[in-house]
C-alpha cells in the first residue's frame, strides 16, 4: 500500500465543511434570512456525504478489487478527521439488459445480458451488515468495506457503470431496495472504478448483425449529468470521481490493460469543477482514492442547500 503523506491528510482534512448561500450566488458569507426560518447556518452547512463506489466486477479487475480494499482504511481515516458524518456504500457496473440482434435471414434475434446487481447496493449476508450501507457509527466501516467491495469478477462483460448508478438512485430508489440512503442535505458523491469503456444503455435497441453493445447507440453521456442535477436538486449538490483509464488510447499497469473511459472522461468533463478523473493504470489506487476525497471535501465546501 502506497504511503499518504502526514502533510497530503492534513492538507485534506483541513477542508472542513463550510457555508454557502442557499440562494443568494454572490460569493459573500452572509447569511440569506429568507433561507431558512431560524436563520441559523448550521442548517445550510455541508455535514454530511453519501459516497457509492460503482466498481467493475467484470472478468479482469481482480487485482483492482484488492488495491482499493488495500487503501480504503485510510480513505476512511481522512473521512472521520473531517468530522463530516458520512454513509457509504457498493455497487457493482453489472446491469440485465435485453436488446436485440438483426438476423442475417431477415428478422432479429431475442439478446440478454443478465447477471447484474442492476444498482442495487450490496449486503452480503457473509459481511453482517445491517443496512445496505456502512455509517461512520458503525464498528469498523473498513473492515466491512473490504467485505462489501470484494464484489469478484463474475459479472457481465459489457460494464453499464453510468446506468448502473442511475438505476441506484431511480429503480432501486422506487423499488425500496436503496430507499434510505440518501439523505437530501447530503453531498451525494461517486466513485466509478473500471478498465473498461462505460456501455450504458437505457432504452431496447436492435443491432446489425455482429455489432455488440459497445458499437452505438449507447445513452448520451449528458442525460446522466441531467439525471443527477435533477435526484439531488442542484449541480452543487453532487461530485464524483472516475478511476479509469485516462487515454489516448489504452493503458498498461500492474493489474493489466485498462482501455480509455471515453464516455466516464465525458461525463467528468461536463459536470465541470466538481469532478476529477485519474488513471487506473496509476498502478496503485491510492492516489486515486485521495484525489476523489479531496474533490469530494471541495464540492461539500461549496454545496447550496435550501
Amino acid at each position: 500500500m502506497r504511503h499518504i503523506s502526514i502533510g497530503l491528510i492534513a492538507a485534506l482534512t483541513a477542508c472542513g465543511p463550510s457555508v454557502r448561500n442557499g440562494n443568494d450566488d454572490t460569493g459573500d458569507d452572509e447569511p440569506d434570512a429568507s433561507n431558512t426560518s431560524t436563520g441559523d447556518a448550521s442548517e445550510r452547512r455541508c455535514q454530511k456525504m453519501d459516497v457509492l463506489f460503482v466498481i467493475d466486477n467484470s472478468g479482469s479487475m481482480g487485482q483492482e478489487q484488492t488495491n482499493l480494499i488495500a487503501n480504503f482504511p485510510q480513505f476512511i481515516t481522512v473521512l472521520n478527521q473531517s468530522g463530516l458524518d458520512y454513509r457509504v456504500a457498493v455497487t457493482t457496473t453489472g446491469r440485465n439488459y435485453s436488446y436485440a440482434m438483426a438476423s442475417p435471414i431477415g428478422g432479429s434475434i431475442p439478446m440478454m445480458q443478465d447477471g447484474g446487481d442492476n444498482g442495487a447496493m450490496l449486503k452480503p449476508a457473509s459481511c453482517n451488515m445491517t443496512k445496505r450501507w456502512i455509517d461512520k457509527a458503525d464498528p469498523d466501516p473498513s473492515m466491512t468495506f473490504s467485505c462489501v467491495a470484494n464484489v469478484g469478477t463474475g459479472g457481465p462483460s459489457d460494464e453499464m457503470p453510468l446506468s448502473a448508478m442511475r438505476d441506484a438512485f431511480e429503480e432501486r430508489m422506487a423499488d425500496g431496495t436503496n430507499a434510505g440512503f440518501h439523505r437530501p442535505d447530503a453531498l451525494l458523491s461517486i466513485v466509478f472504478l473500471t478498465d473498461e469503456e462505460d456501455c450504458s444503455y437505457e432504452q431496447s435497441v436492435t443491432f446489425g448483425f455482429g455489432q455488440s453493445l459497445c458499437d452505438s447507440m449507447m445513452e448520451p453521456v449528458p442525460n446522466y449529468v441531467t439525471f443527477l442535477d435533477t435526484y439531488t436538486g442542484h449541480r452543487s449538490r453532487w461530485a464524483v470521481a472516475a478511476i479509469a483509464g485516462p487515454g489516448p488510447g489504452a493503458c498498461s499497469s500492474t493489474f493489466g490493460d485498462a482501455d480509455e473511459a471515453t464516455r466516464l472522461k465525458a461525463f467528468v468533463q461536463q459536470t465541470g469543477q466538481n469532478a476529477v478523473m485519474s488513471s487506473i493504470c496509476d498502478g496503485n489506487l491510492a492516489t486515486g482514492l485521495m484525489m476523489a476525497l479531496s474533490k469530494f471535501q471541495s464540492a461539500c465546501n461549496d454545496i447550496i442547500l435550501e
